[in-house]
């Protein structure tokens, strides 16, 4: 990693670096990300020689066992979190765009649908992610119908892209007056966010609409037209914008938005020539969840790829998910490693 950010360095202090925009800004950011990890390597050394010193202090003196247990623990996280980012690839560092669909059901999906909007929202707000309601369409009476949140941090979609697929709740409906237990589905996408050359888009595939924004129930209803809808014709693929001042910021967040749509769209059909659309098509169908949430006749939410499950489910509600994601990536890891040996003995 030093040797490559000498090597980049090296290219930006050429006297043509800035001729190409773009190429100069891919070296700025990879120069950017890679000190940023070598800054967490070295830290993480540091800490480690500091974790040393404090168990031999420990050893000595009980009254600073509970210390040293909790140092122990933050820096074996930290260590996982770096076995994960050894398996993340370029596209896994990006930003991500979440999408959230409730299923049919009506009102009892698309409260689901907010239920884990929030969720969501607050496991972002916990991990240090910073977020953007994209667009956020309210139901008739409760719940939302739609959903787009654009994610910013190093390895926002590393980290969430396991979220993809069915999500299942069970529970007491508290729309029912007969107070019975109901089902419900909704869905949530993510996607990488994309650099504006990797897709290409022409104007006359789209089709671009504005209209007002609104809040929930109409509320703060404003006079100009400023929410923008951009209809890409090809694929059908639909994107909304309303949460800028401006009619043209939304254009440009919703074309941003698009492109990351498009990005995915056109990798699934290359997964489709490959073969290999048929797994990932039955992760995201309706009755293939990848998790549910019991809230009715006992509380327990399980992850159905990786067995892993929790008692606690109104901590889960309440953005406590970093054990779904983290078994998620071990499971992925194991994967990994897995293909990797057997590679090895293929080889030998």
């Amino acid at each position: 990693m030093e040797r490559e950010l000498q090597s980049l360095e090296q290219q930006a202090n050429e006297p043509d670096f800035w001729n190409d925009h773009h190429h100069a800004r891919q070296v700025m950011a990879k120069m950017a990300r890679l000190r940023k990890e070598l800054g967490f390597l070295q830290r993480l050394e540091q800490e480690l020689q500091d974790l040393t010193e404090l168990q031999e202090l420990a050893e000595e003196d009980p009254s600073l066992q509970e210390e040293y247990q909790h140092e122990y623990q933050r820096l074996a996280r930290e260590l996982e979190d770096l076995e994960f980012r050894l398996i993340f690839s370029e596209e896994d560092a990006r930003n991500a765009i979440l999408t959230i669909h409730p299923g049919a059901g009506g009102t009892e999906s698309m409260d689901w649908a907010e239920m884990l909007l929030r969720m969501y929202l607050k496991w972002l707000e916990k991990s240090g992610f910073k977020y953007k309601v994209i667009y956020l369409q309210p139901g008739e009476e409760a719940g939302i119908k739609d959903a787009t949140v654009l994610v910013e941090g190093p390895y926002a979609y590393g980290y969430l892209k396991g979220e993809r697929g069915v999500h299942r709740l069970v529970r007491i409906s508290p729309f029912d007056a007969s107070r019975r237990r109901h089902t419900s589905f909704a869905s949530v996408f993510v996607y990488p966010e994309t650099e504006e050359v990797e897709v290409e888009i022409n104007e006359n595939d789209l089709k671009i609409d504005t209209f007002r924004a609104s809040g929930p129930g109409g509320q703060h209803m404003q006079k100009n037209e400023t929410a923008v809808r951009i209809t890409h014709i090809p694929t059908g693929i639909v994107v909304t914008c309303q949460s800028e001042r401006s009619q043209h910021q939304n254009k440009e967040t919703a074309l941003k938005i698009l492109r990351a749509r498009l990005y995915a769209y056109y990798k699934e059909k290359e997964r489709e020539k490959l073969k290999e659309i048929e797994k990932e098509k039955g992760e995201i169908a309706w009755g293939r969840q990848i998790r549910s949430y019991v809230l009715h006749p006992y509380k327990m939410v399980k992850d159905h790829r990786t067995g892993y499950e929790v008692g606690n489910a109104d901590a889960v509600l309440d953005g406590d998910l970093d054990g779904f994601i983290r078994a998620y990536l071990r499971l992925q890891l194991k994967e990994k490693l897995g293909s990797a040996t057997k590679a090895g003995e293929s080889g030998s």
